[in-house]
């Protein structure tokens, strides 16, 4: 893992649209695994400024939805799929036929898990994927516990996840997560883990000792052979 603190966030993120456009020069087909939250919200906002001057360059860019909240509808402003809406496939103009997605309201979550898969192990690995950190070290919503799980998996949520002001905002609480799993994550042929926002001092720290354990699930990136970890000193 490479490591490059930052200033402030938005140095950060324009760092990580720069490594995003390299990777999508390099493969116009390329596969992003796309993470929600305030960590990569900036990345997102310099790639739709990017759109605007070469919107060929985003033509065949594929995403990946990383994770969901299960039980609640895809229309709710506080869903995952609300926000990539939002912030990366209207403004990139990215098709539906370039979009795998978990949905939310599934009527059998685990067997909506099982078809992410099938396409991840169809269409993958990942060639970019995107992270932010979680408070309790979580990556996509693989939670700390004593195990993780290799594949697409119906996730419980954990009392720091539910706790997070855009759960809280929402109209209803979800009652679990769909998540890609920590082989899919790991298979990703490049990770991005971005890191800014407050009250993640203790996961940063934990992180930098280097000892991988499943209660920090995102100790296991040390394991991968190409992550660019980006750090706002401001969340540290």
């Amino acid at each position: 893992m490479k490591i490059t603190y930052f200033d402030d966030s938005s140095k950060m993120s324009a760092f990580a649209s720069l490594m995003v456009l390299n990777e999508l020069r390099k493969k116009q087909y390329l596969l992003i695994a796309a993470a929600t939250g305030g960590s990569p919200e900036g990345l997102y906002q310099m790639l739709e400024k990017r759109y605007q001057f070469d919107p060929e360059l985003f033509e065949k860019l594929r995403v990946l939805k990383l994770d969901e909240w299960g039980g609640i509808p895809m229309s709710d402003p506080g869903s995952c799929h609300s926000y990539l809406n939002e912030k990366v496939l209207k403004p990139l103009h990215v098709s539906s036929d370039r979009y795998l997605a978990f949905d939310s309201a599934a009527p059998d979550p685990a067997e909506e898990c099982r078809r992410i898969q099938e396409e991840i192990d169809h269409t993958g690995p990942i060639d970019c994927c995107i992270l932010g950190l979680g408070k309790n070290g979580h990556i996509g919503f693989n939670e700390p516990a004593s195990i993780l799980y290799s594949d697409c998996h119906v996730a419980k949520l954990s009392a720091e996840t539910i706790d997070h002001p855009l759960v809280q905002a929402m109209s209803q609480t979800p009652s679990f997560g769909m998540t890609v799993g920590m082989k899919g994550i790991m298979q990703s042929k490049k990770i991005l883990l971005l890191i800014t926002g407050s009250g993640k001092q203790e996961a940063i720290k934990k992180l930098m000792e280097k000892e991988i354990s499943t209660q920090l699930p995102a100790s296991f990136l040390w394991l991968h052979g190409d992550v660019e970890c980006l750090i706002d000193k401001t969340s540290c």
